[in-house]
């Protein structure tokens, strides 16, 4: 293993990049996923969604440099996507409850590769812009009347 081996937050960033990118759902092959990727404000919410905290700039970016430098994931563009090799690992781990799927999945990493390093950089206005696009999605949507839906509705 490589001198810092792999941390929790290496497989919490990685469950929520299967999780968001639709590749954990039970045989769903890859043809019928969006084929460019997520978004970071999707792995944000995922991650929120594992562990009720926003991961922080600097656990995204070490994350994605170890899992992108062992071929478990790419970033292009913007657009985070789990290699074949990610998504083999990920079948491969025990089935467990979604409460110990990061730690069950750190554990297979340790066990199959080793972390690699990238150049892959998160700029600080990026991680912030996602950040707060994922904040605004949590704010309450202001409620409509069933008269205004239907008014919507009706061709003018």
């Amino acid at each position: 293993m490589g001198a810092e081996g792999w941390r929790w937050q290496d497989s919490w960033i990685f469950v929520s990049l299967v999780i968001a990118g639709g590749a954990g759902r039970h045989r769903r092959s890859a043809a019928t996923r969006r084929p460019e990727g997520i978004r970071l404000t999707d792995v944000l919410a995922t991650a929120d969604h594992l562990n009720r905290s926003i991961p922080e700039r600097d656990d995204v970016l070490g994350a994605v440099r170890r899992l992108a430098g062992a071929g478990l994931v790419t970033v292009t563009d913007g657009w985070f996507r789990v290699t074949t090799a990610g998504e083999q690992l990920w079948r491969s781990r025990p089935s467990s409850g979604m409460g110990t799927t990061v730690d069950t999945v750190q554990k297979l990493l340790n066990r199959r590769c080793q972390p690699g390093d990238t150049d892959w950089t998160l700029d600080e206005d990026e991680y912030g812009i996602a950040v707060q696009e994922y904040i605004v999605r949590l704010l309450p949507r202001p409620r409509r009347s069933p008269e205004a839906a239907q008014e919507r509705a009706e061709p003018s």
